[in-house]
């Protein structure tokens, strides 16, 4: 693993950075609103596309970096993403077709850049549709997601306060034992991920 320090409009961001050898394309995460890249999802995600042959960013926030547990605004989380996948897309991955993703907020950030980064597929881990107990709407994250217009994967757990979010013509939603931490099952996570990579990586190259 390489340590990376990456500059962005608001601050440093840092890239836990596992590559493989000859890699057939690259998978870069972020983490969720309060947690840090080495969540047991996140860590289950990158094992499983490395055996893949597929290389791993995981990307944390300048927010994080700053040891802040409070996440940015969505505009500013953007901003920072887009920056650290320009960054990686001209040195560390150049040429490489990006699949982009992460758990919770990292999750909703993959998909609102998805267009930006160029992302061939976006891999959703505990997408929270709703805020708890605020079903109605107008409080609904659901349009993030169908916004995307490449292939997405939402693992979902079975019991997420957060919401369960449908299936879509291009989005595929496997549900797994847990709630919104995906802790329960994490080998059911792996199992969810290594299923799908697959089909996304062949588009990819």
């Amino acid at each position: 693993m390489t340590l990376l320090a990456v500059d962005t409009p608001h601050g440093p961001a840092k890239v836990h950075l596992h590559p493989v050898d000859s890699p057939k394309a690259a998978l870069v995460l972020g983490h969720g609103a309060g947690g840090g890249v080495g969540s047991k999802d996140l860590v289950a995600a990158t094992e499983v596309a490395q055996a893949e042959g597929v290389s791993v960013a995981l990307v944390e926030q300048p927010y994080r970096v700053a040891g802040r547990r409070a996440p940015a605004p969505p505009g500013q989380l953007d901003t920072a993403w887009t920056a650290v996948v320009e960054h990686l897309r001209a040195g560390e991955l150049a040429g490489l077709p990006l699949i982009c993703g992460g758990r919770s907020l990292g999750a909703r950030v993959a998909c609102r850049t998805a267009e930006a980064t160029g992302a061939v597929a976006v891999l959703c881990l505990a997408f929270p549709v709703h805020a708890p107990g605020r079903h109605d709407p107008a409080h609904s994250r659901l349009p993030e997601l169908e916004a995307v217009k490449v292939p997405v994967l939402v693992v979902q757990g079975e019991s997420d306060p957060f919401g369960m979010p449908p299936p879509g013509p291009l989005r595929e939603v496997v549900q797994v034992p847990g709630d919104h931490g995906l802790k329960k099952d994490v080998g059911a996570v792996a199992v969810a991920v290594r299923e799908w990579l697959p089909g996304a990586v062949p588009q990819a190259a």
